[in-house]
């Protein structure tokens, strides 16, 4: 299977602040239906989770999930943010990248080679970012992420959707985001809801993960574009 090596970036998929939906969090009995729900509701980045049972306890979702899915979210416009929570992530970016990821994170603490890893993920076409777990050093993070489009502040302990978003990540969020290059984007992930969005957008995030508060929701479109709303409500304040 061949690699589609591709041209545009972070800087063309996302806006000023952009709310992701995290599939780990939906209904896969009607993913498609759901995520074109979401597509018609204003979604244009999708955070597509995938744990190996080592690096965190849950084995999620893999490259054939995403082989099913890319076809569908490449045509309706958006893009698929790729987080993996494995050990040794460098291994996987390859299928990734085949299966129709756009964009790869891997963990700081998963990885002995940081500056290698984002090289080999430009050379199949990915954007590429660092991510690191509430017990890691803001620092630490920061000095690996040379080169990369963005660094994601889990919020939460990496592993399963639904947990509360942790009250020192803003302080964390923060810190990063004195540390990085302007242009390098801050994400967070883990417990996002109205509240804590406010909260980690107004510390320097401008990539905000949504998992549960989007899914789990009878009326998810409705669920995402309040969440969106209410970012936008903060921008224009």
């Amino acid at each position: 299977m061949s690699i589609t090596v591709r041209l545009v970036g972070w800087s063309d998929w996302a806006r000023t602040v952009e709310v992701e939906p995290s599939i780990y969090a939906a209904d896969f009995s009607r993913l498609g239906v759901q995520l074109g729900a979401l597509v018609e509701a204003g979604a244009r980045v999708f955070h597509f989770d995938a744990g190996d049972g080592h690096f965190i306890p849950e084995i999620t979702i893999g490259p054939v999930v995403l082989t099913s899915i890319s076809p569908l979210v490449h045509a309706w416009g958006g893009v698929l943010d790729c987080h993996l929570m494995v050990e040794q992530p460098e291994r996987h970016f390859e299928s990734v990248a085949q299966a129709g990821g756009d964009s790869v994170t891997f963990h700081v603490e998963a990885c002995s080679d940081p500056a290698g890893a984002i090289t080999r993920a430009r050379s199949l076409g990915l954007g590429v970012g660092i991510a690191f777990s509430p017990d890691t050093p803001v620092e630490e993070a920061a000095a690996a992420a040379e080169g990369a489009d963005l660094v994601l502040c889990m919020s939460i302990h990496p592993g399963y959707s639904g947990q509360t978003f942790m009250p020192e990540a803003a302080s964390r969020i923060a810190q990063l985001r004195t540390l990085l290059p302007e242009m390098t984007r801050v994400q967070v992930d883990g417990g996002i809801n109205a509240d804590t969005a406010r909260l980690a957008r107004k510390a320097g995030a401008d990539l905000l993960v949504a998992g549960s508060a989007v899914f789990w929701h009878d009326d998810l479109a409705g669920a995402y574009i309040a969440l969106a709303e209410s970012v936008k409500e903060q921008l224009r304040d």
